[in-house]
């Protein structure tokens, strides 16, 4: 088993812990939502997801793969798919040379990242594997679902626990200090659980 693959299976399996679904998550997880972030087709996240593999691909399959699915996910404000004259304006490039980047699947990184920035996709899209890109996706899901398990994890990783049982030592203006950064991380775990579950989950 490659790296990339052993790592997705050590996320899966605490995901199938989490959920209590092992074996099930594509019942679980939002499927859609995992594939449009990933640009990985949503069969083969189904795939992935019950610990199978993805039909193997060279990089320039991958990388054309991922420039069709970005024309075919992503819409103008007026929901039309954007024209490759307009995609080649995005990456700042001319619409022969994205018509040749389709057909070898070799962009510049310049213009593939320009592309890339402008959808909001994660680093490497066009060209990490399956199992890795996979596995970034599945992060914020899982460290919602920690969270959501353990609500005091991320307070015993920032030390803040440690922190508090130092408090009888603490003077008046330490202990506001130290109960404004528990607000802080309160708040932003709040924050952060309620996207995981809206955009990683949908539970059934």
């Amino acid at each position: 088993m490659s790296d990339a693959y052993a790592s997705l299976a050590d996320v899966l399996d605490r995901l199938g812990e989490l959920t209590g679904r092992p074996g099930r998550l594509p019942e679980t997880l939002d499927v859609a939502g995992l594939s449009y972030r990933t640009g990985i087709p949503a069969g083969v996240v189904v795939e992935l997801l019950s610990g199978g593999r993805a039909p193997e691909a060279c990089l320039a399959q991958r990388v054309r793969q991922r420039l069709d699915f970005i024309r075919e996910s992503r819409r103008r404000p007026d929901g039309k798919r954007y024209s490759l004259d307009e995609l080649a304006r995005i990456a700042g490039t001319s619409r022969q040379w994205l018509s040749e980047w389709r057909k070898s699947g070799m962009p510049s990184l310049e213009h593939a990242d320009r592309l890339r920035r402008f959808f909001g996709l994660p680093a490497g899209f066009f060209t990490a594997d399956e199992p890795e890109a996979l596995h970034e996706a599945l992060q914020p899901v899982l460290q919602a679902l920690e969270a959501e398990a353990d609500p005091l994890l991320r307070l015993r990783e920032s030390g803040l626990i440690r922190l508090a049982a130092r408090a009888p030592q603490m003077n008046a203006r330490q202990l506001a200090t130290l109960a404004d950064l528990a607000e802080m991380i309160i708040a932003s775990e709040r924050a952060e659980g309620t996207s995981g579950r809206a955009e990683g989950t949908g539970r059934a």
